[in-house]
């Protein structure tokens, strides 16, 4: 007899006005807030194994701060650090949590935001109820787009503006799968795991919001009644929502922003709406499965650092410097082609003294036949889809910016191609290919 539990909590974290906004090479400041940033949690309990899986509504936590709350929370609800885990939903219309901070409202928001953690996740494990559990698969059609595009030129660029006519083709293509994982529970609201990939850069401007997956959790709760609803955004790398050859009325209440992208609070409510119509398609019909037992694990992947030759350093110091200086009148380029040229320099600028390697923390939980996979980062289309494949299992739900933020990680050909993702990445080529045996491997311990 299954002896499964479930539990959810949710606990506000709007940021004080005045933080400061991340997602773009520009300094934001926060100055209204559209809609409240959310942190959600989902407890599952079965025998003596307890996990605790969190989502915030930020642009991403670095692993050193992550490690740090994880482990207060841990100690807090008497866990092992490997039950707890922490996922980014990547809005770029929140702020971003890093060791670095010095400005007084950032470290006043990382002791907020580590109390809150503690809070929803007692609160969660307070929560649990007995549940049964099933998953399904709906489609989210024409709201996520491949962003990095051949030119006709030969390059590659990223975002390359609406109607481009220098376009040739895009590279890649999209994953519009919606994983669906139901929770069942007696006498209690009913919880929706929802997990999908694309970037929450849609709102734009110095308000505070969750963006798209703020709109999706509401619609889930608002035409489903008794449910509440977690979101944990996936493999988004190399995906937004801009749709460079739209139809019909897809440009409706969007503006074109200071870096060519098209975005609109309200097309991220369009795109949230469309993501819960995924949820709606399967919902009541979900899959229910037997789950006898949770496990938890973390694998290490350790990668060579993308360090900048002797030559390469001195020009990216001069682009550094104009950049840093509020000068980038003076450098030869606009738009996404200027934010590639200065993100590129600033990685080659912070990895000049090193390291030479990384320890990536890939964080796996398996319920029953369902498995998630945590990385610490934003994983390209490529890693999601291999890992879905993995042996073993119904259902392998990819998600991003888990329990660290550490950057880009693009598929080997984008090396080979260029852009904006492996220029601005602090891992050398090979990176995804790594993650993607590591997730294996992982996945293969956990199966029962």
């Amino acid at each position: 007899m299954s002896t499964l539990q479930a539990g959810f909590s949710r606990v506000n974290i709007t940021p004080m006005m005045g933080i400061e906004i991340d997602g773009y090479y520009k300094i934001r400041k926060a100055e209204g807030v559209l809609d409240d940033l959310e942190l959600n949690a989902l407890a599952l309990s079965c025998d003596d194994t307890k996990v605790v899986m969190m989502t915030i509504d930020n642009c991403g936590i670095k692993k050193v701060v992550l490690d740090t709350i994880r482990s207060r929370v841990a100690e807090q609800v008497r866990l092992p650090l490997n039950a707890i885990t922490i996922s980014a939903t990547h809005t770029h219309t929140g702020p971003m949590i890093r060791p670095d901070a010095t400005d007084p409202l950032e470290l006043e928001y990382i002791e907020f935001v580590t109390k809150r953690a503690i809070d929803v996740a007692a609160f969660a494990l307070h929560d649990l109820k007995p549940a049964t559990m099933g998953w399904g698969i709906g489609i989210a059609p024409r709201v996520a787009f491949v962003r990095r595009f051949r030119m006709k030129d030969g390059s590659v660029q990223t975002n390359p503006g609406v109607n481009n006519p220098n376009i040739q083709a895009p590279i890649g293509d999209v994953d519009e799968r919606v994983n669906v994982v139901r929770f069942r529970r007696e006498n209690a609201d009913d919880i929706v795991m929802v997990n999908f990939g694309n970037h929450p850069d849609v709102v734009g401007g110095n308000k505070i919001s969750g963006d798209w997956p703020n709109f999706l959790r509401k619609t889930v709760e608002k035409a489903i009644d008794n449910t509440k609803c977690i979101f944990f955004n996936g493999a988004q790398g190399d995906v937004n929502h801009v749709n460079v050859f739209p139809k019909g009325g897809e440009m409706n209440d969007m503006f074109n922003d200071f870096d060519d992208v098209a975005r609109g609070y309200a097309h991220a409510r369009h795109i949230g709406h469309v993501v819960a119509g995924g949820v709606l398609q399967v919902y009541d019909k979900v899959k229910y499965v037997d789950v006898d037992s949770i496990r938890f694990t973390e694998k290490i992947v350790k990668v060579p650092s993308n360090r900048a030759t002797k030559e390469e350093l001195s020009e990216a110091h001069r682009i550094h410097d104009l950049h840093t200086a509020g000068k980038d009148s003076e450098l030869p380029y606009e738009g996404m082609m200027l934010t590639t040229v200065v993100a590129k320099a600033a990685r080659m600028v912070a990895l000049e003294h090193g390291p030479d390697f990384f320890e990536l923390p890939l964080a796996g939980v398996a319920v029953g036949p369902v498995a998630f996979v945590g990385i610490p980062g934003e994983p390209f289309t490529g890693i999601g889809r291999a890992l879905k494949e993995t042996e073993g299992y119904e259902l392998i739900m990819p998600a991003c910016l888990t329990n660290g933020s550490e950057g880009y990680y693009p598929m080997q050909e984008a090396y080979d191609e260029g852009g904006y993702e492996a220029g601005s990445s602090r891992f050398k080529a090979g990176v995804a290919e790594l993650l993607i045996e590591g997730g294996k491997s992982m996945l293969k311990e956990l199966v029962k």
